[in-house]
């Protein structure tokens, strides 16, 4: 079981005893809302928890309440060179709370003023949470075993991605030749403290060094980003009952450099048990055995080069265990010197250290004598190699060929837009241009029944995101908790790539989308449901939006600001009480005019303070709730796009209950970026769709039109355009579909590239295939008797309403130019 970060304290050891009215009195001045009342109450408790740098418990009561902070101060007495530096762990700690999203514990004050404590301290927030002391994860069921383990690799991965240099770290270390450098550190710092007689250096621990820096891999001469220096599992701090991490601990390695080092030292419990309350050092649990749910190493492994992009390492994993082992043993050696001087801050646990570094070494040297270490490629995803059991993988006619079931629904979807779709689209345009254009089409509802009848119901949905409703909407029969219905809610369990082939076909009509349920914004606002929603939530919302029962709408863009840049948003999100009241003007809310639509998703700021990427949240309002106008409708190139609408909406002084926030505050940014890969690459397959359909248009009036004595299809000018729009269309289909498999195989952000190059594309071929379809048209083509100019009219929105060209186009640049440094 994990243990509470409260429960890990105890009584200040005698050797780390200081002056407590002297910090009171510089906490009073320096650490904001700390109290300075003379009444207060202070105490001081110590951190059991912990080898390095002594960290204690400050409790402030004031007038019936408590603050708690947490003090980290350099040990006293005799210290390694370059060791213990607390002005660097408030560096660090600083700079990637205020300016990123990684989770961190908030620092209020660095002092080096010795006179206060007798050291170099500083002061930062207390996190309530777990700490998970065994990374067997003891007491756990096997799923939440599994939830941590993947949780820690992503934590690390977005560690590793951060840009170092846009938040002020550039030049906080060396970023080249960091393994060959901490081969060297390492070697000095242990032989510096076996010196003394009473604990004489490892020979063996000597020629491990030289191994070492024989072994270096050829990357380490290029620099990275951040390394932690210690990264471990204990060395985080999970949320009380959820299965996140809300604070990485102990920074005092952190530097630039190599990161593969620190993922192998995040690795060691696969291979030894270093348990500072035993004598000796274990077999890690893979050479043992795994406990149910732990992903294996290579899968842990596997998450977290998937969420970095960083390479497989199979070829030099082997030098990184060994170096982690190596620095590992070189620690224990400081940590059992430190105890023959008396001054560790782990008390008698320190004892050990001593003999297991030296059983460290032993099992560095039995590492490298083995045969293989790591798979020649990384395992499949767990959910993935599920969904490849269940409906069969690999096609062997190519990556990016349909199955035979993609076929078969494909073949199905275009029938069914022959039959329904396409005889009904003038029937929707008149009721669309009428004065009832805010009313339903009775026949709409008739279609939605029928096609959930055919099995073309919810098709968008990933099976990732179904697998996660499924555990919180459904029992072991599969009968939907709210009210016992069973039909395929949750789609047909196809990822990203599949749904590709499916949602082009309802990309021909823009009336095709909202039949089969697969229309946005609602497929974006369930995806957010299905991801970031809980229980509650999801039954009240989701499950009627699943049903096609109700619609919704995203409140994001602001008139005010411009709202391509998050950043600006201004609507406000205050917490009163139980509730939170909203404050703002919203425009583009796509969906809020239809009569159907019962939700809106609003993204405001809880925080104004918080740094740039927290102070958003996103909460559902229901659409009612007094205080919420509906001011107007906008045009789009003149079409309204009634029933569905385009809305600018008011909110004033709106209360909602502060249950209806999503995944809590200042999460905002991070929703956005889930819902940003397959709900926004839904429009790029659309537009395949319309381009398709654009083809087909342009092609059947050339064969049928004749200008100067001959059939425009037979003018060499039409030919010539026919033939680069079919080569444009080509290339960006497959470009949309390589983005959809790279967003299925690597996640959002390996594919962010890829998907940033089909969103300028499949809009920009869209126009220019449909404005060609227009010409070839002449004047009906720009008419409403086809549908081609409203088709070019959403096309050219998507320039803009998917993120601005310009925004895809810098992502583009920026990862060229970064791989082009590499």
């Amino acid at each position: 079981m994990a243990n509470r970060t409260y429960d890990l304290l105890g009584q200040v050891q005698a050797a780390h005893q200081f002056d407590h009215d002297s910090l009171f009195r510089y906490a009073s001045v320096h650490v904001p809302g700390f109290p300075s009342s003379a009444a207060s109450t202070f105490t001081v408790k110590q951190f059991g928890h912990g080898q390095s740098n002594p960290t204690f418990l400050l409790e402030v009561g004031n007038g019936g309440s408590v603050k708690r902070y947490v003090l980290r101060k350099k040990p006293p007495g005799k210290l390694l060179q370059s060791a213990h530096a607390v002005d660097r762990e408030y560096q660090v700690l600083r700079a990637l709370g205020e300016h990123t999203e990684v989770p961190v514990p908030k620092v209020f004050c660095w002092c080096m003023d010795a006179s206060v404590i007798g050291t170099d301290f500083y002061i930062m927030e207390f996190l309530e949470g777990r700490i998970f002391m065994d990374p067997k994860l003891p007491g756990l069921a096997p799923e939440r075993r599994e939830a941590i383990y993947r949780e820690t690799a992503k934590v690390l991965a977005a560690l590793h991605s951060v840009d170092v240099d846009a938040i002020g770290l550039g030049k906080y270390g060396r970023r080249d030749n960091y393994c060959k450098r901490q081969v060297e550190r390492w070697t000095k710092q242990y032989i510096a403290s076996t010196g003394d007689s009473r604990y004489p250096s490892n020979p063996k621990m000597l020629e491990l060094a030289c191994w070492l820096q024989q072994h270096i891999p050829s990357e380490d001469s290029s620099g990275e980003g951040i390394v932690h220096g210690d990264f471990r599992i204990d060395n985080v701090v999970f949320h009380p009952i959820e299965d996140r991490v809300i604070g990485i601990l102990d920074w005092e390695l952190s530097t630039l450099g190599n990161q593969m080092t620190d993922v192998a030292y995040s690795c060691l419990a696969y291979i030894v048990d270093i348990n500072h309350e035993n004598q000796q050092v274990g077999k890690g649990f893979e050479l043992t055995r795994i406990p149910e749910g732990i992903p294996s190493q290579a899968e842990y492994l596997a998450e977290y080069c998937s969420a970095s992009g960083k390479p497989w390492p199979a070829a030099v994993w082997k030098f990184y265990i060994s170096l982690a082992m190596f620095r590992g043993a070189a620690i224990l050696a400081g940590i059992y010197s430190r105890w023959l001087m008396g001054n560790a801050s782990g008390g008698e646990r320190a004892q050990n250290a001593g003999k297991q570094a030296n059983e460290l070494v032993d099992s560095a040297w039995a590492y490298i004598a083995r045969k293989s270490v790591l798979p020649n490629h990384p395992p499949p995803d767990p959910v993935a190699r599920d969904y490849m059991k269940q409906f069969g993988g690999g096609n062997e006619s190519g990556r990016l060929v349909p199955s035979v079931k993609v076929l078969k629904l494909r073949n199905k979807l275009i029938k069914f837009m022959e039959d329904h779709i396409y005889p009904m689209e003038n029937e929707f345009y008149k009721l669309a241009q009428s004065s009832s254009r805010w009313t339903v089409h009775p026949e709409e509802e008739s279609l939605k029944e029928l096609a959930k009848k055919e099995g073309l119901w919810n098709l968008w949905i990933p099976f990732d995101s179904a697998e996660r409703a499924k555990k919180l909407l459904f029992d072991e029969s599969s009968r939907m908790v709210s009210n016992g219905e069973h039909d395929q809610f949750l789609g047909a369990g196809l990822s990203n790539l599949e749904y590709g082939y499916l949602c082009e076909i309802m990309g021909r009509s823009v009336w095709a989308p909202q039949v089969f349920n697969c229309g946005a914004p609602d497929t974006g606002n369930m995806e957010v449901l299905l991801r970031y929603g809980n229980k509650e939530q999801l039954l009240e919302w989701l499950v009627p939006l699943l049903q096609g029962k109700i619609r919704s709408g995203f409140a994001m863009t602001e008139p005010q600001v411009a709202s391509s840049d998050a950043t600006n948003i201004e609507c406000s999100i205050k917490r009163e009480g139980d509730s939170y009241i909203i404050n703002g003007r919203k425009w583009w809310t796509s969906g809020a005019m239809d009569p159907r639509c019962k939700v809106l998703i609003v993204m405001g700021k809880t925080d104004f303070t918080a740094a740039n990427h927290k102070q958003q949240s996103m909460i559902l309002v229901d659409i009612q709730t007094p205080g919420v106008h509906i001011k107007r409708p906008l045009m789009v190139f003149g079409f309204d796009d009634a029933p569905h609408g385009h809305a600018e909406v008011v909110f004033d002084n709106v209360r909602v209950p502060a249950k209806n926030i999503l995944l809590g505050e200042g999460r905002g940014f991070e929703i956005a970026q889930g819902r940003l890969g397959p709900g926004r690459l839904h429009h790029c397959m659309r537009l395949i769709g319309a381009s398709e359909r654009g083809m087909q248009m342009m092609v059947q009036r050339a064969l049928s039109r004749k200008a100067f004595g001959k059939l425009i299809a037979e003018h060499g000018s039409f030919r010539s355009d026919v033939a680069k729009c079919r080569i444009e269309l080509e290339k960006t289909r497959l470009l949309v579909l390589e983005a959809a498999d790279q967003l299925d195989r690597l996640g959002n952000k390996k594919a962010r590239g890829t998907i940033a190059m089909a969103k300028v594309a499949a809009p920009n071929t869209a126009l220019m295939v449909l404005d060609t379809a227009m010409q070839v048209h002449g004047a009906a083509g720009v008419s409403s008797d086809t549908v081609l100019a409203h088709l070019w009219a959403t096309s050219r929105t998507l320039r803009i309403a998917d993120g601005p060209d310009e925004v895809h186009l810098s992502t583009i640049a920026k990862l060229e130019l970064r791989r082009a440094k590499l």
